[in-house]
């Protein structure tokens, strides 16, 4: 039992700082709708943009079908992030 307990202590590190682009697994639950508009808000207001330039993205985010969701996410911020099917 004690066994088991110090292979799972091994297997626990220090949080790293991320280095490169920042990775999104469209298959994975961040790639649903609402958590892609969420990360949009989100990146947004780090890049400091106001409340109407985001909701002005929201909004072109939701003015199509899924595709063209992600097409408007990557125009924005397709610098930074990676979109992975």
């Amino acid at each position: 039992m004690f066994t088991n307990l110090l292979t799972l202590s091994n297997m626990i590190r220090q949080k790293q700082e991320r280095q490169g682009p920042i990775i999104i697994d469209l298959t994975g639950p961040d790639g649903n709708a609402y958590a892609l508009m969420g990360m949009a808000q989100n990146f947004g207001r780090q890049l400091g943009w106001d409340k109407g330039q985001t909701q002005n993205l929201i909004n072109e985010m939701m003015d199509g079908d899924y595709e063209h969701l992600i097409s408007v996410f990557d125009k924005h911020f397709g610098s930074f992030v990676i979109l992975e099917r």
